[in-house]
């Protein structure tokens, strides 16, 4: 009899991991990153209606030039978390959607850049010197050397359009040529140390032009950017090339140019459509005994095909482990020394984000006397280094993610891509603010949430988000004048709303582990993992033997507990009485009634007040404390209920992290 169980527990394992599809043909040295622990399905040939089937399994797409991925594709693509293209551009790939879905688009920038650069002086070259066309004739039998007089490339002037081109420029001038280029960013210093002239105008660098070559991505305003008027500008006998992007010249000008015999030739290697169809102009041009034409080729080198193979695939790997993208196309380009220095603080400011929503809140509930809501005005505060840092979108994003996603009813993955579009439907402020201010603490940095209390307007229109940035933790940035009166619309929904105290979290990195170390008005230590049960009471003998005892009955093992006293440098002591969120997400209750608000149990009024409460939050703030457990289970709500029973313990939440 065969024993299978190893094999079934083998192939569950397997279909556990993350799954990619590759539907085009890669190199397989990236491949060879992602088998170790993803799993990879090469599918080539699909067709758009089966790859629109089989993408809802997958967790990553990686894509060449072929594939298109189309709005509808992503909205099929339930799990996908990234789109990988294998090369530089990204006009196959509709990034608009894949943003409002929350999928990261990547590409490889620099990976076949040397490739696509030797192509163009290839063809420069060809198209020159006629090489094409005298390796055909000489096949056919004929020897016509007249007829095939080609130019020299001395000392001709070669236009490029987008310096990103600055390979080819070092080519072309190694080849004695003259080199005016045409790009609004291109730095003056690095363009003067090539030995390359910046003009400032389109028409500029048309007129001077003997070979002209472009370089920029295939977007609006490039899109047919080379036309007829354009290439009328050229001089008589110019010579045009595209290595870059089909779609930037218009084929059936560039054609008339031709055999007008004003351009003298062309080199093209990208088309409108690729392959052309039948009739068009791109298979008139490719046929023109002027144009040397080569099939989308750019790239095609070995050497290329690994490079941009092992990069897109080492950034499916490090996205798929949930870290920061290197060369994401739809999110801000991070530089490694600030990805080192922001990885630990992404993972904090999203725990803190999620401690705040469950902590603050639970679903569908109020208390015996008012109805609470999530605030959404909050205020993000770096202090220390990480206030030097000025690219934090990263942690706008994972504060998006760690408030929305314990209330969240979608599937939609919250990250850097997304997180604006996310906080502005949900109506997030986040006001950030880099403190200059000496650092009293001493921990290289801190990171501080306060949500802040909003006003409700007679408009009952919601608050549009907001993203400010402010230079010092002691000035705050407001939102413009229609959100700050959609703010006060929300603030008037919120009644009593000075006994509400201000929400703060802080927390800090070691080298090794994150720490919250402020939570409401109390200093504490804790790491954001796993089940936390949170009570705040009165810290008399015998409350945590008492708490200890009722988890134990209940079967509830405390992994780590701590106790925070009133933190020193607060300044809200004036306000004592700690009202309640009952929002969305966590479990969030209020004890009321007898016995609850003072160090000894006193019988009630008719009403339920307490006067030995009462007499106890005024005069004993400062015995106040916080008591957080570590818990190895989900604590229910009938043992928050026995403790919320028990004198002297006045809140109680459980929170998973």
């Amino acid at each position: 009899m065969v024993n299978t169980s190893g094999n079934e527990g083998a192939k569950s394992q397997h279909s556990s991991r993350p799954r990619v599809l590759v539907p085009e043909k890669l190199s397989p040295d990236g491949l060879a990153l992602l088998r170790k622990t993803l799993q990879v399905d090469e599918r080539k040939g699909l067709s758009p209606e089966e790859l629109a089937s089989t993408i809802p399994e997958y967790d990553a797409l990686i894509v060449r030039s072929e594939t298109k991925v189309t709005a509808s594709l992503l909205a099929a693509g339930k799990r996908l978390k990234v789109v990988a293209r294998a090369g530089v551009g990204v006009d196959n790939v509709d990034v608009d959607a894949a943003t409002k879905h929350g999928i990261i688009v990547v590409n490889s920038p620099a990976g076949n850049i040397g490739a696509a650069a030797e192509h163009t002086i290839a063809l420069l070259l060809a198209v020159a010197r006629n090489i094409p066309d005298g390796c055909s004739s000489l096949k056919a039998g004929k020897w016509e050397r007249s007829r095939l007089v080609g130019v020299e490339v001395k000392n001709r002037t070669l236009g490029i359009i987008g310096l990103v081109g600055l390979t080819v420029a070092r080519l072309a001038i190694g080849l004695g040529m003259h080199v005016q280029a045409l790009d609004p960013y291109a730095s003056p210093s690095l363009a003067a140390a090539a030995s390359v002239t910046l003009v400032h105008s389109l028409p500029a660098l048309l007129a001077v032009s003997d070979f002209l070559t472009i370089h920029t991505p295939l977007i609006a305003s490039t899109k047919g950017m080379i036309s007829a008027p354009e290439l009328a500008s050229m001089k008589e006998g110019a010579r045009i090339l595209n290595v870059a992007r089909g779609g930037m010249i218009d084929e059936s000008a560039l054609l008339e140019a031709l055999e007008s015999g004003h351009i003298a030739g062309a080199g093209v290697d990208v088309f409108t459509t690729e392959p052309p169809a039948q009739d068009s102009p791109a298979t008139k041009l490719i046929s023109h005994p002027k144009v040397v034409a080569t099939p989308h080729l750019g790239a095609s080198t070995v050497e290329a095909q690994e490079n941009v193979s092992i990069d897109v695939c080492e950034q499916v790997l490090s996205i798929l482990r949930g870290e920061l993208p290197r060369s994401a196309v739809n999110a801000p380009l991070i530089l490694p020394e600030e990805y080192k220095k922001l990885q630990p603080f992404v993972k904090l400011v999203e725990k803190m984000g999620s401690l705040y929503t469950q902590h603050y809140s639970h679903p569908n509930k109020q208390s015996q006397h008012q109805q609470f809501e999530l605030r959404t005005t909050f205020d993000l505060i770096y202090e220390g280094e990480i206030a030097s840092l000025t690219n934090t979108k990263p942690l706008f994003a994972a504060l998006i993610k760690g408030l929305t996603a314990p209330i969240s009813t979608t599937a939609t993955t919250v990250n850097i891509v997304n997180a604006a579009l996310i906080a502005r439907e949900r109506g997030i402020v986040i006001n950030e603010q880099h403190s200059r201010d000496p650092a009293t603490h001493t921990y290289s940095s801190l990171v501080t949430l306060r949500a802040r209390q909003t006003k409700r307007a007679s408009s009952s229109s919601r608050p549009s988000a907001s993203r400010t940035s402010t230079s010092t933790s002691n000035t705050q940035q407001q939102p413009d004048t229609a959100t700050h009166q959609q703010q006060e619309h929300q603030q008037n929904a919120c009644p009593s709303s000075k006994q509400q105290d201000e929400q703060v979290i802080s927390g800090y990195c070691t080298p090794t582990q994150i720490h919250i170390s402020r939570l409401d008005r109390f200093s504490t230590s804790f790491v954001p993992s796993g089940t936390l049960l949170i009570c705040h009471n009165y810290d008399s003998p015998g409350k945590i033997g008492v708490v200890g005892s009722i988890l134990g009955k209940g079967g509830v093992n405390i992994r780590f507990m701590s106790v925070a006293p009133v933190s020193s440098h607060d300044n809200n002591d004036d306000d004592d009485n700690a009202d309640v969120d009952m929002g969305e997400k966590g479990l969030r209750v209020e004890g009321g009634g007898g016995g609850l608000g003072g160090e000894s149990k006193s019988e009630t009024d008719g009403d339920g007040s307490d006067e030995t409460a009462k007499e106890g939050n005024e005069n004993d703030n400062e015995k106040e404390a916080l008591m957080i457990l570590g818990v190895d289970k989900e604590v229910g709500s009938e043992l928050v209920g026995e403790l919320l029973g028990e004198k002297g313990i006045l809140e109680v939440s459980v929170v998973t992290l």
